[in-house]
């Protein structure tokens, strides 16, 4: 990776689980940073949420990309990691022939991944790490929008 990387943060949150839930993105390339968030009224879960936010962020990119994507989410890196090849090769079935929870999901970051080069990097949640917390605000942030009537004028 000669050119250079984006960095994206990721992250998601549920007000219970399921329930409304928020997604927060924070991508970071040389001088320039920009925030991403989301929210949907539910019910979602958490899970949904970090792979939206992953998704999110990647279709934000404009031109194929070098990316290090950081997240605290050990079913989105495993996910992408160790699974979804497995997915594939059985039509979007488990080892256990089930069908792959949160399929529709799946399908798009798979797409999303195929135009970059992308390092799937684990950080630990709550941690103190400043842009996964950052993520985490904006992903909280999602859920607040979501939740709150929006009020006819």
């Amino acid at each position: 990776m000669g050119e250079p990387v984006v960095e994206i943060y990721t992250d998601g949150a549920c007000s219970g689980n399921p329930g409304p839930g928020g997604w927060g993105a924070v991508l970071r390339y040389g001088e320039h940073e920009r925030d991403l968030h989301g929210g949907d009224a539910g019910p979602t879960t958490n899970n949904r949420m970090e792979l939206t936010a992953a998704i999110q962020a990647l279709e934000t990119l404009k031109r194929p990309s070098a990316v290090r994507l950081y997240t605290d989410s050990s079913y989105l890196r495993n996910g992408v990691l160790s699974w979804m090849a497995g997915w594939k090769r059985n039509g979007w079935r488990t080892s256990t022939k089930s069908p792959v929870k949160n399929e529709d999901l799946w399908r798009r970051l798979d797409a999303a991944t195929q135009r970059h080069e992308i390092e799937w990097h684990w950080v630990k949640g709550h941690a103190g790490h400043p842009e996964n917390e950052r993520a985490d605000r904006l992903a909280v942030l999602g859920v607040r929008e979501a939740t709150t009537p929006v009020t006819q004028q």
